[in-house]
Parts: structure tokens; sequence; C-alpha cells
């Protein structure tokens, strides 16, 4: 790693380090006080990071991961055996990274920066795409009277979702209407995109893409639109990560406090001792002869196992082998130390397009699925293909509903390891794959022999909190509801949707 970026590296810790010192979770703080900075650029990079810390920290990448059904919890050990008894969860760190870390800071750069400059359009895009985040992830939160503590105001309403989304795809507009023909920024300031405007302008495209299809079951949802705006182009042909740079160099140090965010977390906390492959993702991908199966998992000696998703206390012989499931032996997630963390993704971007398409029956979904599943292989290196005809994922020409699970089955595969909020966020609104209500525990063997491969199940352990359903929502940080005056009402569960979340269905 070159000189020169350590020493940026080193202001992105010093910085980071310094949030800490200031109550956190108050909205309209400025824990890194800005005003004291001469330029507010080199605060971008913060905010890429708090971004990327949120996205696949504790929380978000733990907790997302069990509530996508990749994860679950290892038998015998207890770190994590609350997130699968469905036990209400704030996501408090999360929200620290996002709203009073890196949403205040770009709050600094948009208001210090001129209309059409790169510090801008970075800020801007960044701060909506945030944004997006905590409303899909809280539902309704303080939006419009938030980061305004240099006005005073520290206890600011919350919003309703519907008033937010409103809000940021006018933003994007607007965003997207400036003309950003001579800006430029430092390229050692932005981990991202290392500065390249277009690839930022072909961000904001893409983000105003994901917030207009994030909606689809709702009033707010025009398809034809959707429809004319695909039809654009100019959406993102190279993922928006945090990872390796064009020189070679990557972000990341082997150091406390420097290493991806689940990096960070296994040398601490050991995810194989305390993690394991949830049958729901493993069985899916070997009974497709997936390939990326081998890059999203570490399979025992016996070959790639997942447990049943919240069946951490059993003890009984589900398959028959002699071993009861405590003793099994399972597969489990592991995170190189120079990882890819991406924030908005290729595939991702593709499956929304081919989704749009399906919507208004246009042969050219296919193009467009193909190509996403394709990019995820690539992601992986994975070699070969899925989508060839008779293959697992070949495209099949359907009704728009039968069109849409095809979509939503492959991109629930692609966020695994990667992007584990989102699919809980698309599964969601999708409600692929679907849940299947079998009682694991009632009869394993049963179970065992008629495990519903492609849906999810009920965690065993949480079946019941929920009203047979799976988790939709964090409930607010304790800080978030306590310290604000306007007296906002905590959630009773983790079954709280959010208003988007409109499909019929578990």
């Amino acid at each position: 790693m070159k000189f020169s970026k350590l020493i940026y590296l080193s202001f992105v810790a010093i910085i980071i380090s310094l949030a800490g010192c200031s109550d956190y979770l108050d909205i309209n703080e400025d824990p890194n006080n800005l005003k004291e900075l001469q330029s507010y650029e080199p605060v971008i990079p913060v905010s890429q990071v708090n971004i990327g810390n949120a996205l696949m920290g504790y929380e978000m990448g733990i907790t997302g991961a069990f509530w996508a059904q990749y994860w679950t919890a290892l038998h015998t050990h207890g770190q994590f055996k609350a997130v699968d008894d469905y036990d209400e969860d704030d996501f408090n760190n999360a929200y620290s990274n996002l709203v009073s870390s890196a949403l205040t800071d770009l709050k600094a750069v948009i208001d210090n920066s001129e209309p059409g400059t790169g510090s801008y359009l970075i800020g801007e895009a960044l701060s909506i795409f945030a944004w997006q985040i905590v409303t899909d992830t809280w539902g309704d939160v303080p939006y419009f009277e938030a980061l305004r503590g240099d006005e005073q105001l520290y206890s600011p309403k919350f919003d309703a979702q519907r008033d937010i989304y409103v809000d940021l795809l006018a933003r994007i507009d607007a965003l997207l209407a400036m003309d950003f023909s001579d800006a430029e920024f430092e390229s050692r300031l932005d981990f991202i995109y290392e500065g390249d405007i277009e690839s930022w302008l072909e961000f904001a495209r893409s983000l105003k893409l994901k917030l207009m299809i994030r909606v689809s079951e709702t009033d707010l949802y025009n398809n034809a639109a959707a429809l004319a705006f695909i039809q654009q182009g100019g959406f993102i042909t190279s993922n928006a990560k945090l990872g390796e740079l064009s020189d070679g160099s990557v972000i990341w140090d082997d150091k406390d406090g420097k290493r991806h965010p689940m990096v960070e977390i296994e040398s601490s906390t050991s995810l194989k001792g305390t993690t394991i492959a949830s049958r729901t993702i493993i069985d899916y991908l070997i009974v497709n002869n997936d390939p990326r199966i081998d890059m999203l998992f570490v399979a025992p000696a016996g070959g790639h196992q997942g447990g049943f998703q919240g069946d951490y206390d059993s003890t009984f012989d589900t398959d028959g082998d002699g071993v009861t499931d405590d003793k099994e032996s399972y597969s489990y997630a592991d995170f190189d130390v120079n990882a890819d963390l991406v924030l908005m993704s290729t595939w991702e971007i593709n499956f929304y397009i081919a989704e749009v398409y399906a919507r208004a029956n246009d042969p050219q979904a296919k193009t467009y699925y193909d190509a996403a599943v394709a990019a995820s292989l690539d992601f992986w290196g994975a070699s070969g293909s899925i989508t060839g005809a008779t293959e697992y994922a070949e495209w099949v020409d359907g009704t728009v509903e039968e069109e849409i699970k095809q979509i939503a089955m492959q991109k629930w595969v692609s966020y695994c390891k990667v992007q584990h909020m989102e699919a809980v966020y698309e599964r969601n609104r999708t409600k692929y794959p679907s849940v299947n209500l079998i009682d694991i525990e009632s009869d394993r063997l049963f179970a065992n022999a008629n495990f519903p491969t492609g849906d999810f199940t009920l965690s065993v352990e949480g079946r019941a909190k929920l009203n047979q359903n799976v988790p939709s929502t964090p409930i607010y940080p304790n800080a978030v509801i306590t310290r604000n005056t306007t007296n906002p009402k905590q959630k009773g569960s983790l079954g709280e949707k959010v208003w988007w979340d409109k499909k019929s269905g578990r």
C-alpha cells in the first residue's frame, strides 16, 4: 500500500475514533466537529467506511445473514441464539454509523459544496443512499428535521416512510438534472470510484432505479415510468465497493480497527465457531449444483451441510448417520482479509432492470436476468454457466409473478456473503423465497426427508415469536426513542413492517 494511502487511512481511523467520544446516537449531534476542518472533502472516505461498517458490521452483516437464512447459530454455542430466537434487536451500532457519523458528515460536505462539483455529487449520492438504508431498515425515522443540531433542533419528529421516499426520489431527480460536465474529485479521497465522476453519475442513476423498484407494491410505483427510465441506460458497470483499488492496493489492513468489518468480527469473535450455514441456502445450492457454493461456504471433510434455521438445541440424529445434530460438522462462512465490501452491485441493478421488463411482459427481462447471474458468478470466480438450456437457473417465460420469482431467487443467492440486508429488504418486498410452515421440531425425520428446498422455514426456536412470520425490521435504538421529546413510540417486535412491505405473504 502506498504511503499516501496510509496517511488517508490513518485520517479515517482518527476521525472514526473521535466519533466514539460523543453521544453518538443523538441524530442531531455532530461528533466529528467538522466546522474545524478547512476542507470537507477528506470526510467523504470516512463516510464511505462508516456506511460499509454499517452494512457488513455486527448487526446488519451477521443478523442480516440470519434473517436472510444464510447462517444460523451453531449448536451448543450461545452467542447468536438470541438472533435465531427473534429477540428484539435495535441495530444501534448500524444506526450510529449511518446517521450520527456518515449522514452527519455528508450533510457538512453537501452544505459546503457548490452544485455541479464532484464533492456535491458524491456527497449527495451517498447521502440519499444512506438514507435509503436507514428508512428501509427502521421504517419511519426522523428525516426532515434530522441533522439540524446546529439549529438547536435536538428532538426531530419521526417522518412517515412514504414521505421520506417521495423526498429521496425528488432529491435524486434534482441531482441527476445538474450539470457535472466540469466536475472533478481527488482520487485519493474516494475509496469507491477513485474520483471517477461518470461512475458516480452511473451510481446515482442506479440508485434512482433502486428507489423506484423498492416501492413496487405501493401507490408510488409506475412501471411505465420505470421502463422509460431503464431504457435511457447509464447504470453502473462496476460494483460500488470498498476493497481493492485500481493500483492493486487494498484499503483494508490486517490490523485492529482497519479490517473488513467481517474480518474484524472474526478476529475477536470466531464466526466459524459460533455460526454455521443455514440449511435453507445450503440445500438450495447443493440440490442445484450451484458453482458458487465453495466460494460462499467452507465445507467440512464430509461435504457441505447446513443446520435447520434456529435449531441450535437439537441433540437428535436428524439424518440418521449415528451422529447427533450438535456433534455434526457444518459448512461455515469465511472472509478473506482483502475481501471487497459491496455497497451496490452490478447484478443487483441488472436484476432490477429484469424485473421492470418482466412487469412489462418484455422479453428483454431474460437478457438482464442472464447478465445479473453471470455478474454474480464472475464476482466469485465461479466457472461455467447456470442459465443455459436445461440448467437450473435457465430463464423460463411465464406469468409476471413467475418471472419475478425467478429473478428474486437468484437475487437472494447473489446477495449471500455480500449484501445481507439487501437480501432481507428484497425478500420482504417480493416474498421470495416463500415461507414454508413445516414444523421441524415436531418431526425432524420428516423435515429431513421432506425439507422444502427453495423456501424459508421459521426458526425452530423463534417459531412462536412473530405469529409464524419472519423478521421484518429491528426496533428503534433506545437512545433515539428516550432522548426525543416528541415521544416517539417504540416498536413491539421485529415483526413490524415498513411502509413499502405490502405484498401478501409472510
